[in-house]
C-alpha cells in the first residue's frame, strides 16, 4: 500500500483533505479539467517521532516539511506537536503524461495512461555542481540490482574526504543507486533507490534522481521503456480546482536567501498560463499573491476565485497582464 494512504491509518491527524480514491493502491483520482490534488493534513507528533520520521512515513521530502513546519524541532518536535502535512499539490504545467519531475519542488508526479490518476513521490535531486539535467527524455531500460560506476571525480572526492571508493560498486546494502534503478535517455543520469533514506528531499546527489527504497519499487512496476520523462524547473506554480485558484510557491534550492524567493514576475507567469483563453484578467487577489511569494513555503494558496470580485493591476487591451509595482 502505498505510504500516502498508509498515513491515514497511522495515528491521529486532522484531515482537510481533498478526498483519496483507490485507497488500496494510493492512487489519486483527478480531473484533467482541474490542475491541484491532494489535501493539507495535520500530524499530532507522538512523543518518540523525529520530522524525518514522520517525513517517510507520509511519503514527504525533509525540505519540504521544514518549509512546511517553520520552527518545528526537526529531531525532537514533542508530543502532540502539530505537523503540517503538505501534501495538496498543484500539478507541474507539463504535458500530464508518464514521469514528470519539478526540480525546485523536489518532488516526481507519474500520470497514468487513462488520464485519471496521479501518483507522486518526493526525490532528491542533484547538488549546485552536479545540477540535474533539465528536459524532456524518455525511460531507456529498467535495472533491478544495479551496478554503480562512479566517474573519477566521484571518486576523487570521495578520497579527497578519506573514502576509497572503488571503480564498480556491485549491488547491494552498499550501493548508492539501492535496489532498482531507471535509466533515462540522458547518458549517466538515472532515476534510482537509495541506500540513505533520510537524504529524500534534499539537494545532495551527483545528478541522478533518488526516491524513498519503498518509493522507487512502486514507480519500476508502473513504468516501462518508454514512457515519456519530463524533468521541469517551475518554482511557481498556478491551477485549479473546482473555482479557487491556487498558488504554490518554491524557493530557488541552494540559492542565498536574498535570491531564493520567486519574484512578482514569476507569479503573473505561472497565473496566466493557468488561465488560458481569457479575454480579461484573472480573479487574482494580489496581497495574497504577495503573501504566498513571501512564505515561499511549497504550500499550495488561494490566491483567486472565478466568483469573486478580484483586486486586480490594470490591463490594456491586447497586452499581457502586469502585476502591481511592489518590492516583493
Amino acid at each position: 500500500m502505498h505510504r500516502w494512504v498508509r498515513g491515514w491509518f497511522a495515528a491521529a491527524f486532522v484531515a482537510t483533505a481533498f478526498p483519496v480514491a483507490a485507497a488500496d493502491t494510493g492512487e489519486m483520482r483527478w480531473d484533467p479539467n482541474m490542475s491541484v490534488v491532494g489535501g493539507i493534513e495535520v500530524y499530532q507528533a507522538r512523543f518518540d517521532d523525529t520530522v524525518l520520521d514522520v517525513a517517510r512515513r507520509f511519503g514527504m521530502g525533509l525540505e519540504e516539511m521544514k518549509l512546511a513546519n517553520p520552527g518545528v524541532d526537526l529531531w525532537l518536535p514533542g508530543k502532540g506537536t502539530p505537523i503540517r502535512l503538505p501534501s495538496r499539490y498543484v500539478l507541474p504545467s507539463s504535458p500530464h503524461r508518464g514521469v514528470v519531475i519539478n526540480v525546485p519542488e523536489m518532488r516526481l508526479y507519474y500520470f497514468a495512461k487513462d488520464a485519471t490518476t496521479v501518483r507522486t513521490w518526493p526525490v532528491s535531486i542533484g547538488r549546485l555542481e552536479y545540477e540535474t539535467p533539465l528536459g524532456r527524455t524518455t525511460v531507456v531500460k529498467k535495472k533491478v540490482g544495479p551496478v554503480w560506476i562512479p566517474t573519477d571525480t566521484i571518486r576523487e572526492e570521495y578520497a579527497a574526504r578519506g573514502e576509497i571508493l572503488p571503480r564498480v560498486v556491485r549491488p547491494g546494502p552498499d550501493n548508492p543507486l539501492g535496489s532498482h534503478a531507471l535509466y533515462l535517455g540522458f547518458p549517466t543520469y538515472l532515476i534510482h533507490g537509495t541506500n540513505r533514506p533520510y537524504s529524500i528531499g534534499m539537494r545532495v546527489s551527483f545528478g541522478c534522481v533518488r526516491l524513498y527504497p519503498e518509493d522507487i519499487v512502486e514507480l519500476y512496476d508502473l513504468v516501462t521503456p518508454g514512457t515519456p520523462v519530463a524533468i521541469v524547473d517551475q518554482r511557481v506554480k498556478a491551477g485549479w480546482l473546482g473555482e479557487e485558484l491556487y498558488l504554490e510557491v518554491h524557493p530557488n534550492p541552494g540559492a542565498p536567501a536574498d535570491e531564493a524567493r520567486p519574484s512578482m514576475t514569476d507569479a503573473v507567469r505561472a497565473i496566466i498560463e493557468a488561465t488560458p483563453g481569457r479575454t480579461g484578467p484573472p480573479p487574482v487577489d494580489w496581497e495574497r499573491v504577495r503573501s504566498a511569494l513571501a512564505a515561499a513555503d511549497g504550500v499550495p494558496t488561494v490566491v483567486g476565485n472565478r466568483m469573486a470580485e478580484p483586486k486586480l493591476a490594470g490591463t490594456r487591451r491586447g497586452r499581457p497582464l502586469q502585476a502591481p509595482s511592489s518590492s516583493s
